[in-house]
């Protein structure tokens, strides 16, 4: 038995970094570093473990859709352990919102061949969380999503989905989607040995073409949301400062129902 397994990534600026908007109003990524989001890395890793733990033998392809330096994204999860990877890369791509980047995600997936998509719980920029149910749409295949807990046996994949009050038992057969969040288990730091493996494994390039995609399914003018406008974030102001001369403690509590925290 063979288990293919598609882990779907994301170029992320780093968040740590001094993000801009460009003129267009999507992220001026020339202007700031860009990483594997972090989010992603523990979808890699649970498929990592499903491969490690399972008695079939696991081929893990990482996916992603966006530029030249999204390479460096595959480059992290093919050295983390991922067998191979695909990029789809195309200029028509610019500003494609996250119904059309799942379009391009469900061909990429179809043509690469799947048992199984992994996906993190959302990615670290858009924060949307909103691809993976999409994707599992256009796929037309079950989705169970943000799982901390995820195994696959018997054609059958099994999380767990913690909430607020309760944790729940999921399963769904096999092909399937799920997404994992970031309590699904550390994702492991990449070795020396797999900087090195991950030079001399597999990367392919597709295009728009490739996928049959029409331009006019993607790209910023066919989005379906927009942003309208965007505003550099205000300086840090100085805070108050509350001196304690026998009512402090009153002007603390003031201060803070002000603020709607009591």
């Amino acid at each position: 038995m063979s288990l293919r397994i598609v882990v779907t990534v994301k170029y992320v600026p780093d968040a740590t970094g001094d993000r801009h908007f460009a003129d267009d109003l999507t992220i001026d990524r020339d202007d700031v570093d860009g990483l594997l989001s972090e989010l992603d890395e523990y979808a890699v890793e649970q498929a990592l473990q499903i491969s490690e733990n399972s008695d079939d033998d696991v081929e893990i392809t990482v996916l992603t859709v966006g530029p030249e330096d999204a390479k460096d994204a595959l480059r992290k999860a093919l050295s983390m352990g991922a067998d191979k990877a695909i990029h789809v890369e195309d200029d028509d791509l610019h500003g494609t919102d996250a119904i059309g980047t799942s379009l391009v995600l469900a061909k990429a997936v179809e043509k690469a061949g799947y048992d199984l998509v992994i996906s993190g719980m959302a990615s670290t920029d858009g924060t949307m969380g909103v691809v993976p149910a999409l994707l599992a749409e256009r796929l037309g295949v079950p989705q169970v999503t943000l799982l901390s807990e995820v195994s696959v046996a018997d054609g059958t994949v099994k999380g767990r989905r913690d909430g607020d009050a309760a944790s729940e038992q999921l399963e769904a057969s096999l092909p399937a989607v799920v997404s994992v969040t970031d309590q699904s288990g550390e994702a492991r730091y990449p070795s020396f040995k797999g900087i090195m493996a991950a030079k001399k494994k597999p990367v392919q390039s597709w295009d728009l073409s490739d996928l049959g995609i029409d331009e006019d399914e993607v790209g910023l003018e066919n989005a379906y949301t927009a942003v309208e406008s965007a505003a550099e974030r205000p300086a840090r102001t100085a805070g108050t400062i509350v001196k304690d001369e026998g009512e402090g403690g009153k002007q603390l509590a003031e201060f803070l129902a002000s603020q709607k925290f009591i």
